[in-house]
């Protein structure tokens, strides 16, 4: 086991407090983020536009060459990295530093290279060992999105491997071509002996949320395709920014790693923000409901099933992620291993350092137990259900807690289950891997209640799901048509954001003048502020050209009014709101027609496996840039704007109402 160096971390790691002092948490005086960048020479300016048009057309000709080649046009990504990095640098001014111009030569060079290797059949690459750079194209944006690897000796040939993922730290200025260039020349914190470790750019500078996390699983099925990968020894960890967002997929995918180790970051919003902001939160009920959806310390109970290595410097005020992530585990009966670097501020103690990549590397020579005989799970939303082969399908209140114990009897035949604000659950187990007899039928007791089911398949593989009708439960099929919150579609606003989304233009006039404007700066800032912050281009089309293969494949943002917008037109009637020139309606309330604008997420009328959202991006905005803390959602599944006050750098309009649908996706009594 080799020390892990300590200087990249230092300078990731340091950056996060930029963003906790008072002057910097001011909401009229926002600081942009990313900064604005430096100029560049015009004589380098014009030579690196030239090289990255040049690389741009041998990509195209490339991309046409390779159409009769599915396997090598799904490594054009590698190559269109490159042009990327380089392409928004130069067009958005995002040269941070007067090095970054030869680190962008050096980018273009290999993005020369890589597309000959392709033109002629090969991908090098792919058989590199040591530090190498690859991207995915994201099905979320269609855009190209970065990663970088560290591939031991011995990788490519023998067992699957054991897969690290580290997140990285706060860096405002960390671009594309920044990311790119120190994943060519610097090695990581860690480097366990025969791990590939996987670096992870996130999305940027999110701390690994909303499209940041759905990065790990995308550069993770790349990773898969490419490379031997032991699905039992993978393990997610980070420091600072990134020791929160490993503190969040300990908790929220528990089933995923045989371990964990975040480092200081943050572990929920409340008392963080009191300590580091030194100010007074002040909330609406709906955005205090709306923490459950992040905060770690809201899910500790599931570290019982991903055993976690924690580390905080005694020095370090983010020390205080770890001390909350405590008392919630106490809370349970369980206790946390928390190592601490005596005194020492925000880096690793090399001591410390030895000890968690021993402790790390003898769980990882257990590796990951996929059938656990016990699961504890804890949520408050179907976003975040299942942990192993435990599956909830339904939830009896949204954003409340829901709980379930399970146990596996292997000898008994039997399954034992305990919940709370659960309606509906599976147990599955993938081929090969369910315990129990398959001649034989199985008991599954739940809440008390006992169901014979069905015995597993020959292939020992098992399915089953159950619905809970009043007080008892009952076998039932898998979840089907009906208008209920089911994960990946139960909301808030933001979750349409974590799939295929395609925002859709009006192309006629709006009801009136001012919704009219406001919606088209709103959508202007929404295409924006998704390149600055998620890092790709938020595919877009107007409304009269929208086909049937787009509503299959993609939630619809819908922007405009019923007038405006073909498309919202044509649903109109099937959605909880009334929307004329007179006034919008939602159950008994009523808004001002001219002066207010409606938003939500809704089942798709036209495809009710996706979502349709009108009239809203991501629901936070510039202030809560600052601090990654803050950046959860801050609407819930629907609101209503009086347009007359306008957006700031915490809101788009005034909020007249905002609320939660029901399960059924209901408006709530206090709506009707």
């Amino acid at each position: 086991m080799k020390i892990p160096s300590l200087c990249a971390l230092l300078v990731l790691a340091a950056q996060p407090l930029l963003a906790d002092g008072p002057k910097d948490n001011i909401p009229e005086a926002v600081r942009p983020i990313p900064p604005l960048g430096i100029e560049i020479p015009s004589e380098e300016r014009k030579e690196l536009e030239q090289r990255a048009a040049e690389l741009l057309a041998e990509i195209t000709d490339l991309r046409a060459k390779l159409k009769k080649s599915p396997q090598q046009l799904e490594l054009l990504p590698d190559v269109e990295v490159y042009h990327k990095a380089v392409d928004w640098a130069l067009r958005y001014n995002e040269f941070f530093k007067p090095q970054e111009t030869a680190a962008a030569r050096d980018l273009l060079k290999r993005g020369f290279e890589r597309a000959q290797a392709l033109r002629e059949g090969q991908a090098p690459w792919l058989t590199q060992t040591g530090l190498v750079t690859r991207a995915y194209r994201s099905k979320i944006d269609g855009s190209i999105q970065p990663f970088g690897l560290e591939i031991p000796p011995g990788a490519l040939s023998g067992a699957p491997n054991r897969v690290d993922f580290w997140c990285h730290g706060r860096g405002e200025t960390l671009s594309e071509l920044a990311f790119l260039d120190q994943r060519h020349k610097s090695p990581g914190q860690f480097k366990p002996e025969g791990a590939i470790v996987v670096h992870l750019y996130g999305r940027y500078c999110c701390a690994n949320k909303f499209a940041g996390e759905i990065d790990l699983f995308e550069a993770l099925e790349r990773l898969q395709r490419d490379y031997r990968v032991d699905q039992n020894r993978i393990l997610i960890r980070g420091f600072s920014m990134g020791g929160a967002a490993a503190w969040q997929f300990a908790v929220h995918y528990p089933g995923k790693w045989c371990a964990a180790a975040p480092g200081a970051g943050f572990s929920e919003t409340a008392d963080f923000l009191k300590v580091f902001q030194e100010e007074e939160l002040r909330p609406t009920p709906y955005e205090k409901k709306l923490w459950h959806l992040y905060d770690a310390t809201d899910y500790a109970l599931n570290l019982f099933n991903c055993p976690t290595v924690a580390y905080s410097g005694e020095l370090d005020r983010q020390k205080q992620a770890a001390d909350q992530m405590e008392k919630a585990l106490a809370a349970e009966s369980m206790t946390l291993t928390h190592l601490i670097g005596p005194k020492t501020a925000h880096k690793y103690h090399p001591d410390s350092a030895r000890d968690i990549a021993q402790r790390l590397d003898s769980i990882a020579a257990r590796g990951r137990d996929p059938v656990p005989p016990r699961i504890l799970f804890t949520t408050w939303t179907l976003r975040y259900a299942e942990c192993l082969w435990l599956k909830l399908e339904g939830l009896g209140q949204h954003w409340e807690r829901a709980r379930v114990e399970a146990q596996l009897d292997s000898p008994g035949q039997a399954v034992r289950l305990t919940t709370s604000n659960v309606t509906a659950l599976a147990l599955d187990f993938a081929a090969g891997l369910c315990p129990l007899d398959p001649t034989r039928p199985v008991m599954v007791t739940l809440d008390g209640t006992q169901v014979s089911c069905p015995p597993p398949q020959s292939d020992r593989s098992w399915t089953v799901h159950f619905q809970k009708q009043g007080s008892t439960w009952a076998l039932a099929t898998e979840p089907g048509e009906t208008l209920a919150k089911r994960p990946g579609l139960q909301g808030p606003i933001d979750d349409a954001f974590l799939d295929s989304f395609l925002m859709v233009r009006p192309s006629g006039q709006a009801l009136h003048p001012a919704t009219g404007q406001w919606v088209t700066t709103e959508m202007q800032r929404a295409q924006e502020h998704w390149r600055k912050q998620f890092r790709g281009d938020a595919p877009i089309k107007d409304d009269h050209a929208l086909t049937d293969e787009d509503i299959a494949a993609n939630h619809l943002v819908l922007w405009g009014d019923p007038q405006s917008n073909q498309v919202l037109a044509r649903i109109m009637a099937k959605l909880p709101v009334q929307w004329t020139a007179q006034e919008v309606r939602l159950g008994s309330r009523t808004f001002d027609g001219a002066q207010h604008v409606p938003a939500l997420i809704f089942p798709n009328p036209l495809n009710p496996k996706r979502y349709v959202v009108i009239n809203s991006s991501f629901t936070y905005r510039e202030y809560d840039y600052l601090n990654n803390a803050r950046q959860v959602p801050k609407l819930p599944d629907y609101a209503v704007f009086d347009i007359r006050k306008p957006a700031t750098s915490q809101a788009p309009a005034a909020v007249a109402l905002a609320g939660f649908f029901g399960e059924r996706w209901e408006l709530p009594p206090a709506a009707k």
